[in-house]
């Protein structure tokens, strides 16, 4: 990302209000943007270059170029080490990474070992968007790495299979609520094991905090672009480290309600009608546009449920932070 060029100046950080759900909508559209991904090496380089110059103060001000070499930035490098994300793995290929993947997951009538096969693949690709995407600074260990990752596919396959063998053993409900919550379990799956694996992985965070800091007014801004000085972290607070980890789990069920829940839904009306009765063969295909449809404009609208950077109360916080937050008594933390 930007953060990671060299430079005392910062950049805005959108080009919309991140303070507002649309605004914040509009800002995951660019981040998931998949165009970025055929940037080329020299493409890359240039809008390296022109970051590093407004960082410099060679340019003073935003300009629409700097925000479309801001995008490709953001969405190719590491915030950390300053190198691009491996392809696949990225923000804005997650659209065509997760397509196979959920579409497997969703795949009507699927036995044991199809369920089986298409839960560990998916939660293969998760530990590896994130291993891809994580913290480098504080990175996680190995032997945490493969427990998350075995309690993740553990749990997903658990919820899969059970209510795969449960719900057709409901008496009380019409065929075809049956046929509806037959198609929702990989939902269920997805879910459940996303929101573990959050918790799994980041429990040092709630037990140990994390670092605060108070949000500037423009004075302190200026003050801080001109001498280059970086923002002090008040301390680590455990209430915003289960905050930030909670919404993150939360975060995950948001993320793959549109897609794993708005396609199978659609499909069962679809295989309804007397076009896809007479055409079995094109439920593959279309199961397949109705995910990518979905992921395309749906995808963005989940992205933006919570603010990357929280701001909150200091005085929600424990004692400590009381009467040491920054403009309007707020401090502030990377969800």
């Amino acid at each position: 990302m930007s953060a990671s060029l060299p430079g005392n100046r910062d950049l805005p950080a959108s080009q919309y209000n991140l303070n507002t759900y649309w605004g914040r909508v509009k800002q995951s559209a660019e981040i998931a943007d998949p165009r970025t991904l055929f940037i080329s090496g020299s493409g890359l380089e240039n809008a390296k270059k022109l970051i590093s110059s407004y960082k410099q103060g060679q340019i003073r001000s935003m300009t629409p170029e700097l925000w479309q070499a801001k995008k490709v930035v953001d969405s190719t490098l590491h915030p950390d080490t300053g190198e691009p994300v491996l392809l696949p793995f990225r923000m804005s290929c997650f659209v065509i990474s997760n397509l196979i993947v959920t579409a497997g997951m969703l795949t009507p009538g699927l036995q044991t070992t199809g369920i089986l096969l298409w839960q560990i693949t998916n939660q293969s690709l998760n530990v590896a968007i994130n291993s891809a995407n994580a913290n480098k600074s504080t990175p996680l260990s190995t032997s945490t790495m493969v427990k998350s990752y075995f309690l993740a596919v553990s749990a997903s396959c658990s919820v899969a299979l059970g209510l795969n063998a449960i719900v057709p053993r409901l008496k009380r409900i019409s065929p075809g609520a049956r046929t509806v919550l037959t198609r929702l379990v990989p939902f269920a799956a997805v879910a459940s094991a996303g929101a573990l694996n959050v918790f799994l992985m980041r429990g040092e965070e709630i037990r140990q905090g994390i670092d605060v800091y108070p949000v500037l007014s423009d004075e302190e801004k200026a003050i801080k672009e001109k001498d280059g000085t970086e923002v002090q972290s008040l301390g680590k607070s455990k209430k915003a480290a289960t905050l930030a980890v909670g919404e993150t789990a939360l975060s995950r069920v948001f993320n793959a309600t549109p897609i794993m829940v708005l396609p199978p839904l659609i499909l069962v009306r679809l295989q309804q009608t007397e076009w896809l009765k007479r055409r079995p063969r094109m439920t593959l295909p279309v199961n397949l546009g109705l995910i990518l449809t979905t992921s395309l404009f749906a995808l963005p609208l989940a992205l933006a449920v919570f603010p990357q950077r929280q701001a909150v109360q200091a005085s929600t916080l424990e004692k400590a932070f009381w009467g040491r937050g920054g403009k309007d008594g707020k401090v502030v933390f990377n969800r």
